[in-house]
């Protein structure tokens, strides 16, 4: 079931159409990609989601229910520009924000208190914002977006301004949230985050939705079935084992071992590139070279095919 859905969101800004039909689903309790380079509409979706702004045409739902005002204390949202009061105190600020979140004082101070003990940030009860690093303030941030446990959490950018360990630290949380059972929108340019965190994702480009889908069937869709060979022998003969269903793209050795790209054409599979290839060299082993997310965030937005070898990630 899914727990969001967006059908067919136009919105504009005068003459400009920042959203065209677009239309994503978010399935419960999953974590969902909200990819596109800058412009394309992310952030005008993310503030139509959080009822900042409306739509001009097309429909929402939570849960089923036609999105609504009674659902915004059920969303969190961390935007990528952070809005702490910078001469407020930390505690007076963060309990006055869990307060607007519909906590009692001493519920909030109950669960502050768990969460500033976990990031081992207690020591800055009674410091300003302003006296706080960039990723200090985000720490902070973070906290009060996830401190009503809300169940749908939109993050932006929540990597940004952390160092490796920290961003490792946020990293920890959001796979525990979506454990836990917390439904995840997170818009991001890092592929390799989304990569690493989404089951699924939507592309926006140009206010248009141009791909949808699991991470692992896009991947699979994108694939150029292509392979990695690793063989000891002489590379000659290996050359003349291959057929005219397979194209050598590449051939390299390290010491006595010896690497080839191999592209296999004609619905060739790689148990028959192995039957031709055995009888000449010693095969140490063979690898599917898979595009990476950000080889497709690439090729689709420019409109352009994924480079055969460069580009790809074994």
């Amino acid at each position: 079931m899914y727990i969001f859905t967006a059908e067919n969101i136009i919105k504009k800004y005068d003459n400009y159409i920042a959203l065209n039909e677009v239309s994503i689903h978010v399935q419960r309790g999953s974590i969902f990609g909200l990819l596109g380079p800058n412009g394309a509409g992310k952030t005008s979706l993310i503030r139509i989601i959080n009822q900042i702004t409306g739509p001009d045409k097309g429909e929402m739902f939570f849960n089923g229910e036609k999105l609504g005002l009674k659902h915004i204390e059920r969303i969190g949202y961390l935007p990528e520009e952070r809005g702490l009061y910078k001469k407020m105190e930390v505690g007076e600020q963060v309990l006055y924000l869990a307060r607007l979140k519909g906590l009692s004082r001493k519920e909030a101070i109950s669960k502050l208190k768990y969460w500033f003990e976990k990031f081992e940030i207690t020591g800055w009860w009674n410091k300003k914002i302003e006296e706080l690093s960039k990723g200090m303030q985000q720490k902070v941030q973070f906290i009060v977006t996830i401190l009503h446990q809300p169940e749908l959490l939109i993050l932006d950018e929540p990597f940004s301004g952390f160092d490796p360990i920290n961003a490792n630290l946020i990293k920890n949380e959001i796979l525990e949230l979506k454990k836990q059972g917390t439904s995840i929108i997170f818009s991001t340019h890092n592929m390799a985050s989304v990569e690493e965190l989404c089951d699924d994702i939507a592309l926006i480009n140009k206010s248009k939705k141009i791909l949808e889908g699991s991470v692992k069937e896009i991947k699979k869709e994108f694939s150029t079935n292509t392979y990695k060979v690793e063989f000891t022998g002489n590379i000659v003969s290996f050359t003349n084992a291959l057929w005219t269903s397979c194209q050598l793209i590449e051939q390299y050795s390290e010491g006595n071992v010896n690497y080839a790209i191999v592209k296999l054409l004609h619905q060739t599979n790689p148990n028959q590139l192995l039957q031709h290839i055995i009888p000449h060299v010693n095969v140490n082993g063979l690898q599917e070279i898979v595009p990476s997310m950000n080889d497709i965030f690439i090729a689709k937005v420019s409109n352009e095919k994924i480079a055969t070898v460069e580009g790809l990630t074994e």
